[in-house]
């Protein structure tokens, strides 16, 4: 059994980044930059976009957060979003979700400029995505193609199962495995609430990836012996052992799926990493579509 180790993959990332970022600078260029948008004081979404904003300028990026009133109107923010648009020294932003219950996400997502949007959820990216045109690919299913591809995880000819079809993971990674290019080529079967007899799908797959938030969910009688695990859950459940009172844990029964898995990913330190780094590769991508580098 083997740990995929994303952590340390999305140091690589990093690094291969801030190598890149500062080949640029000595060019005499300015650096990327990135904007993240926040409305509202949510403990979870201020610890994102601070880790986001900590590790764009580690890569050397230009990076600030715009932090938005949690009454905002849903106006005043497309007003800011128009603005963000507009300005030719921003390579790409984010609005971090979910948004306060006054404001519409997807009109919020629809209004971003599909060129500065690296979140990838923009309508016309998801669109380019499924034709394989050159546009963004959302963050976590980014990143997990990176993790496959990296660990020279074998995907052509196998069945994948994907356990969970949100927009945001399961559906544009089912389309990414299921094209042809590096890591896909692959028969893939979507799962989710209302699928029947799932243990039977999945001790028939050959790679089982789990999007759904419901802990230790994935059982070891669930897979078969060799079977690769790619573990998108995060959930924090009760420890009162621990000084926080609490512990992160994955969708997957870890200590005991992993005795029978080729490959795993762990819960933190496997696929939440990579997600911050795939969007800091979309920023650089951004760059070099901006015709305002100088």
């Amino acid at each position: 059994m083997q740990i995929i180790d994303g952590k340390q993959t999305a140091q690589d990332i990093y690094n291969e980044l801030h190598i890149e970022t500062q080949k640029i600078i000595d060019a005499g260029k300015r650096p990327p930059s990135l904007v993240a948008v926040l409305v509202g004081d949510d403990p979870a979404s201020n610890y994102y976009v601070r880790s986001k904003e900590k590790k764009a300028q580690k890569i050397g990026f230009s990076s600030k957060t715009l932090r938005l009133d949690k009454n905002i109107s849903e106006q005043e923010l497309l007003e800011i979003i128009k603005d963000l648009n507009k300005d030719s020294n921003i390579d790409g932003y984010i609005v971090q979700l979910p948004l306060p219950k006054q404001i519409d996400d997807q009109k919020i997502i629809e209004a971003i400029d599909p060129n500065k949007d690296i979140d990838g959820f923009h309508p016309l990216n998801l669109g380019k995505m499924i034709i394989q045109q050159k546009g963004f690919i959302p963050a976590t299913p980014y990143g997990i193609l990176e993790l496959i591809n990296r660990y020279n995880i074998e995907t052509e000819g196998k069945k994948i199962v994907i356990i969970g079809r949100s927009l945001i993971v399961g559906r544009p990674l089912s389309i990414l495995l299921s094209q042809k290019r590096n890591g896909g080529n692959a028969t893939v079967c979507v799962a989710h609430s209302r699928t029947h007899n799932l243990p039977n799908l999945t001790k028939d797959a050959d790679i089982v990836i789990t999007a759904l938030g419901k802990p230790h969910f994935l059982k070891a009688e669930m897979v078969k012996d060799g079977v690769v695990i790619i573990d998108a859950g995060i959930n924090q459940i009760e420890a009162p052992d621990t000084k926080k009172g609490y512990k992160l844990v994955g969708d997957v029964d870890f200590e005991a799926v992993s005795k029978k898995a080729s490959f795993i990913t762990p819960v933190p330190g496997g696929v939440g990493p990579m997600t911050i780094a795939m969007l800091m590769k979309n920023t650089l991508k951004a760059y070099y579509s901006n015709k305002n580098k100088v």
